[in-house]
């Protein structure tokens, strides 16, 4: 039963789906000092910057091998007009940006944004603007990104400095256009997601293969808007229109899900530091949640595509605490705490045990908003224990999922029942068997047998992430509370004990 202590077994042998890198993906909104601080200082900035993007931001990012970065939102997407923040700096159009009702200076747009993208060596998800948008907008925009040709578009590219066409990997079709995006039924974001997938073309011949009519390996993917809550009625839509579309005129390889995660009160109530078991409890009982609603859509999706040809994609996730106490409450800059770290280790399991559907995932946000990785105060930045989880699970990045059997054992607080550990393993392309254990719970440490089946096991070697207690943070004057440190283990009869 769940009271038996916790064990783990491993089957090296039983090789699974690749666990796609794009589930550690990053979500960037033009919010509170998500850009402007979090990324980007200026070119005359005294903060060391490569063309106004924060150096040690950019190193920081590059370490945990970033897949792609979602831009410019959220619900910033769906009021943004791309050519506002072309061309040069002292000529952008500023406008008033609905976060915090405080001027948006336009000065990182879309060529400071596929800049950082590729600083960090990552890949671009841009979302369109369907909201209050219209289609051709939006298909201006991409021939400004991607014509090889010298249109006026692809001139005006040029003479922006980047003669080469851009290559962008992911195309969004709105975002929550159930809600901030427009407040659309099913079946009127899916007439919305028709016209706008017909006309956004990615024009980039790298993208583009030789053969006409067939779809290239390297093709813009298009992903469409679906649930943030647990109806399913946007999945059945988009599904279900997928199933009926004529060839050659639109196409979607992915389904969106957004889902964050609460405290006992709710999302933006519980304070992000400083808060009680019972808080701490709540918040893990509410994460998990992940596993029903991405069960449900799972669901929906296979009953249209058994052979999963389209992805879900959680491309907004994390805890969404109270701001931190004298911010501006629209800014939504919260503390990353232990907890937090628990919280995305937790999802990340959820992710990769359902690695044939999910195929990315996008914590909000990276850097001074909601879940984030990183924090900065003019020249200073900071790690949370966030980024330290994504290190950590840096190897199961395109590895092989192995089948994992474990005993979980119990935690309780309170009214609420846990279990106590969680974990999921992968073989890496080299042969190496990499482990991810959870101990949720907030008090008691836990002695863990693991077995590894099909491999000779003598020893282990990793990394822990823990601290004093669930709430501990690290701050500017001292970094280093909550960060990862060496560990070995060794076997006794073939099992390792942790």
């Amino acid at each position: 039963g769940s009271s038996a202590s916790p064990a783990i077994s491993v089957d090296a042998q039983a090789s699974g789906p690749v666990i796609s890198r794009e589930i550690f993906g990053q979500f960037v909104e033009h919010l509170g000092n998500g850009v402007y601080g979090g990324i980007w200082v200026g070119k005359d900035s005294a903060i060391p910057n490569v063309r106004g993007i924060r150096s040690d931001v950019v190193t920081a990012l590059r370490a945990i091998k970033v897949p792609v970065v979602r831009w410019p939102g959220g619900c910033f997407a769906d009021q943004y007009n791309w050519r506002h923040g072309i061309g040069p700096a002292d000529q952008r159009v500023a406008t008033v940006n609905m976060w915090g009702n405080v001027v948006e200076p336009n000065t990182f747009g879309t060529d400071e944004y596929l800049d950082f993208v590729d600083q960090i060596g990552s890949e671009a998800y841009v979302s369109v603007n369907v909201g209050s948008g219209t289609p051709a907008e939006a298909a201006a925009w991409l021939e400004y990104m991607t014509t090889d040709q010298p249109s006026t578009l692809g001139k005006l590219r040029a003479a922006n400095g980047h003669p080469a066409p851009y290559r962008i990997k992911y195309l969004g079709i709105g975002n929550e256009n159930w809600g901030c995006g427009g407040g659309m039924s099913a079946d009127e974001y899916v007439s919305e997601m028709k016209r706008f997938g017909s006309f956004t073309r990615n024009l980039n011949p790298a993208q583009n293969g030789v053969v006409p009519f067939v779809r290239s390996p390297d093709a813009m993917r298009q992903i469409a808007v679906g649930p943030g809550d647990d109806k399913t009625d946007y999945t059945e839509a988009v599904m279900k229109a997928w199933t009926q579309k004529a060839p050659y005129s639109w196409d979607i390889d992915g389904i969106s899900l957004h889902y964050y995660t609460g405290g006992k009160a709710g999302v933006l109530q519980s304070p992000s530091t400083g808060f009680g078991e019972d808080d701490y409890a709540a918040s893990i009982r509410n994460t998990l949640k992940m596993e029903q609603l991405i069960a449900a859509n799972s669901a929906v999706m296979d009953k249209y595509d058994p052979q999963k040809k389209i992805a879900l994609m959680v491309d907004e996730w994390g805890i969404w605490t109270a701001p931190m106490p004298g911010t501006n409450f629209m800014f939504m800059r919260q503390h990353g705490s232990l907890r937090d770290g628990i919280l995305a280790a937790l999802n990340f399991n959820i992710f990769v045990r359902h690695a044939e559907r999910v195929r990315m995932a996008n914590i909000a946000q990276m850097a001074n908003v909601i879940h984030s990785l990183i924090l900065t105060d003019g020249a200073k930045m900071l790690l949370t224990p966030t980024y330290h989880v994504h290190r950590l699970y840096l190897p199961f990045q395109d590895a092989h999922r192995l089948v994992v059997t474990f005993t979980p054992g119990s935690y309780r607080a309170g009214e609420i029942a846990l279990p106590q550990v969680d974990g999921i393993a992968a073989r890496t392309k080299d042969g190496t068997v990499w482990l991810a254990v959870t101990n949720l719970d907030a008090a008691r440490t836990v002695d863990l047998g693991a077995q590894v089946h099909g491999m000779a096991t003598r020893s282990a070697v990793g990394e822990v992430l823990t601290a004093p207690a669930v709430d501990a943070i690290n701050t500017y004057a001292k970094p280093d509370v909550v960060a990862p440190r060496p560990v070995r283990f060794s076997a006794q009869g073939g099992k390792l004990m942790l």
